[in-house]
Parts: C-alpha cells; structure tokens; sequence
C-alpha cells in the first residue's frame, strides 16, 4: 500500500508529491515549519492528507515546545495551530484537524505538560489510522454504484496520495477492481499542476487498473463518444446543501456529464462537510501564484509578463451531483436533509 505520510521518530514523513512520477522520493519534517511549507509547495496535498499532515505538524511542533508551565506550552500550541490555519483556504479537513488537536489539548488540561505532548502525537496518529479506515468504508459504499465493465472519468488526484494512504473517488474505483469488477478509468491530466497525469495515472499504474490518460479539454469528446459510464471525483470541501469545491475543472466536467446524462459522483468524508457554510458560494476559493500556469516544468510557456489567472479550486451547485459517498453511506437528493441526516449520526456507523 501507497504510504503517504507517517510519523516516525525521525519526524513527519511525507512522500514528495513534486517529484512523481520521475522518482519515488520521501522528506523527514524533523520541524513543524517544514511541515508547513511542504503544504504550500504541494509536496503534500489533497484534502485528507493536508489535515494529517497539519495534525502531525502540530504534534511535532508542540513537542519541541520547552515550555513547563501549561499556560506557557498552550499559548506556544496555539501559535502553532494558527500558522497551520494560514496554508491552504479551502480544504476544510485543515480546520477540522486543527480543531481536533485543539480539542486534545482541551481535554488533557489536567494533564502535565510532558503527558498532553505524548496525546497529541497519538491523537495525529490515530488521525492518520481513522482516515484509511474512513476512505476504505468510502470505497465500500462506492463500490456499488460501479458496475463490471463501466468506464470511469476521474479528474486531480483523489487517491491514496491525497489521503492517508487508500483514497477517495480513487478508493471506490479501488474497491471495484478488487471486487473484481472489469473497470476502465480516463484519467484528465488536470492542469496546471498535473495531479492527474503526474500522480493519478502513477497510482493506476501500480495498481495494474486499465487507464487512459486525456487532456482536460477532451473530456466533453471523450463523453460524446460514449465512453463515460460515470463520474467520481473527490472534494476539498462540501457546503451544508451539497454544493462541493473541488479542484478546478470540475464544475466544467459536472455540467458536461449531466449534459450527457452520465452520473457525477462526488466522495469524501464526512470530515470534509462543513456545517458552518450553506452553500458553495461561501467557500473561499484559494488562487495560486500565476507562475502554475505561464510556466511548464521550468519552462516558458507563455510570453515574459503575460498576467494569468490560477484559482485552485470550483464549485459544483448540487444539481449536477447524482449522490455524496461518504464514509457513512450515501448521500442523495435533498443534498441538505441527507447531510444533516449524515452528520447527526456517529462515526462509523453503517446503513445509511
């Protein structure tokens, strides 16, 4: 199995996401501000992973702190959690990680200093353990909107790379293929970073699933000829009533598939749900440097000084998603009750 990050006593390892899929190279974080940067300069990334990797960062950051007093170590903590919150806008599985180590904290108040530090490296590791388990119930419930011989259009990167270790929309087309379900999956290359072609066809590969790698802009052609039996994409975050932000692109493939009558499935788990945003047009949309898009692996490809614009991430309105998959079951229209229905239930549970 894909481990994209760890913790180890060195530190935090992190598989080096730029370097694929030329090399197959790893990074020891041995400082929390290593960790930061490795999220903004992508050698993490994907929602599920960003979350871990900041709850690690916390972790190894406030075992560092020298402090002795409680009140000194907490306000040394919460300068941490706040650089973290600074990285990435829109994947709410940051925020939601951060909140969690802060809950710890919380809880462990009447600890000492040297016991709440041993409860935040476990709780970032169980963070880690959870998340693969999450992603594999995802793939359960997912596998059953695939049938044997379907044809599958993908978009970035929603695999085991952009999670623990397993996947999201790559770990329903996991579950089929180990279900053994013949399966096809075209791949969108998904400029201007790649994840696609650079780390989605990379996982395919070594998992020995069919694929075919296109450019974004053939993915309306490839559906007009029939070859699409489905959508699944995955999210960086999914607003009460359904709506989804996801990397940019997949409004586009969204509007395309419901022009066709192809079913788009979003997966994601259900720490990717906020319940403070109503609707996608309250998520903040993160906009990289222009240098993604003017430049191609070190290279030119538009005249010096040409302006650019590089929003990460779009929103998907609900009426173009068939159904959620979630680690808890299955969300359909009314996107908002079935939501709210999700989000009341515990972990875990199954069923729904």
């Amino acid at each position: 199995m894909i481990r994209p990050i760890s913790w180890e006593k060195e530190g935090v390892v992190l598989i080096d996401q730029k370097a694929l899929p030329r090399a197959e190279r790893y990074v020891t974080c041995r400082e929390y501000g290593e960790v930061i940067a490795a999220i903004n300069d992508l050698t993490v990334r994907g929602a599920p992973a960003i979350g871990i990797a900041a709850a690690m960062g916390i972790a190894l950051g406030s075992d560092a702190v020298s402090a002795k007093s409680k009140e000194a170590f907490t306000k040394e903590f919460n300068r941490i959690c706040d650089e973290f919150s600074r990285t990435r806008p829109t994947a709410i599985n940051l925020f939601w990680a951060i909140d969690r180590m802060k809950r710890c904290l919380e809880e462990r108040l009447v600890e000492d200093v040297d016991s709440i530090r041993k409860a935040l490296v476990e709780e970032a590791v169980s963070i880690l353990a959870e998340d693969i388990a999450a992603n594999r119930r995802i793939g359960l419930f997912g596998r059953e909107c695939i049938n044997d011989g379907d044809s599958i259009l993908t978009h970035c990167n929603a695999g085991a790379l952009a999670t623990g270790g397993y996947g999201t929309a790559l770990g329903v087309i996991r579950a089929a293929h180990e279900e053994g379900k013949t399966i096809h999956v075209f791949v969108d290359e998904t400029r201007p970073v790649l994840q696609g072609a650079r780390l989605t066809a990379w996982e395919l590969q070594r998992e020995h699933i069919p694929a075919t790698l296109i450019t974004d802009s053939m993915a309306g052609f490839v559906m007009s000829q029939g070859k699409v039996d489905l959508v699944v994409v995955g999210a960086d975050r999914v607003a009460a009533n359904g709506d989804v932000a996801n990397k940019i692109g997949t409004y586009s493939l969204a509007v395309l598939a419901g022009e066709k009558g192809i079913p788009f499935y979003v997966a994601a788990p259900r720490s990717t749900i906020d319940l403070d945003v109503e609707t996608g047009n309250d998520i903040p949309i993160e906009e990289r440097d222009a240098e993604e898009v003017v430049n191609f692996c070190g290279s030119e490809t538009a005249p010096t000084g040409m302006k650019a614009f590089n929003p990460a991430f779009d929103i998907t309105p609900n009426t173009y998603i068939t159904a959620i998959v979630t680690d808890d079951g299955v969300v359909r229209a009314p996107f908002h009750k079935g939501i709210e229905k999700l989000m009341s239930k515990k972990t875990g549970d199954a069923g729904f």
